[in-house]
């Protein structure tokens, strides 16, 4: 329940996405145009930079990412912009293409981490939003689908073939690109696309549940070992990551928040994290 102090109030004022934070660290980033079936826009693609770059700045220590209304997570492309794309040139073309990408890449490396609450479709760049996220529940209703060859493009699109491969392997992800078929959820929960399936009516209290089991950790520990995680997906070489690692966790003995942490375990109390 939301109580006073823990109501939301809005980071920033966009046109095409809602960014709030409560009192207790938890940011929401909605998809804000379920007249469109939450449709992505050029403007969109731009304003996810805005959004990252208010929460980053903002004292979030976790974020859901979720599409406005009861029946879309996001559709992918609003097929009314297409025509313009169509008209540009080369160079306008990969302006633009850098700046989407920009954008998605933006929530991706935020340093706490993202939820994504998926309902309904999740396609096309729809379901690249989706793999921005660490953690992904969906309901029962969400269907994934990597579309884009169904338009004539690749699946080489806003970190697709990338992040795909990575979470599911190179022959399932290649399976998905390269058909554009549609993963219904019970499928998606069983080959890792999303972590579980929970009750539609239960989607977004799941992710406000784990949103507050992740902030009531240390922000420093939360935050180093996403960059941990994400960054040990690139790295080339076993003692690449052993370094990474070992960097972090001396950076985080040398904080207030471990001393912390031991001290309440050692007295049987919880811990307060200030992230000092």
């Amino acid at each position: 329940m939301t109580t006073l102090e823990n109501r939301p109030t809005t980071l920033i004022e966009l046109e095409t996405l809602l960014v709030e934070l409560r009192g207790d660290g938890v940011a929401v980033l909605t998809v804000n145009r379920p007249e469109r079936a939450n449709s992505q826009t050029a403007r969109m693609f731009h304003e996810h930079h805005e959004a990252a770059l208010a929460l980053r700045d903002s004292g979030a220590r976790a974020l859901i990412l979720r599409g406005a209304g009861e029946k879309t997570f996001c559709s992918g492309f609003d097929l009314a912009e297409i025509g313009a794309i169509r008209e540009m040139g080369v160079r306008e073309f990969l302006f633009f293409q850098e700046a989407a990408a920009g954008g998605l890449a933006a929530l991706r490396d935020l340093p706490f981490p993202v939820i994504a609450a998926i309902h309904g479709p999740a396609v096309g760049g729809g379901l690249a939003l989706a793999l921005t996220a660490d953690i992904r529940l969906a309901a029962p209703t969400a269907k994934l689908s990597c579309a884009f060859v169904r338009v004539g493009l690749s699946c080489g699109e806003l970190g697709t073939s990338y992040l795909l491969t990575r979470l599911l392997g190179y022959g399932r992800a290649a399976e998905l690109g390269f058909t554009g078929r549609i993963v219904e959820a019970p499928e998606a929960e069983r080959i890792g696309l999303v972590n579980r399936v929970v009750p539609s009516e239960d989607l977004f209290a799941e992710a406000d549940a784990l949103a507050g089991a992740i902030a009531a950790n240390s922000p420093g520990g939360v935050k180093l070992s996403k960059r941990a995680l994400l960054r040990n997906q690139e790295v080339t070489s076993y003692a690449a990551a052993l370094e990474l690692e070992n960097r972090g966790q001396a950076l985080l003995t040398r904080a207030d928040d471990m001393p912390e942490a031991l001290s309440a375990f050692l007295e049987r109390r919880p811990a307060t994290f200030t992230g000092r």
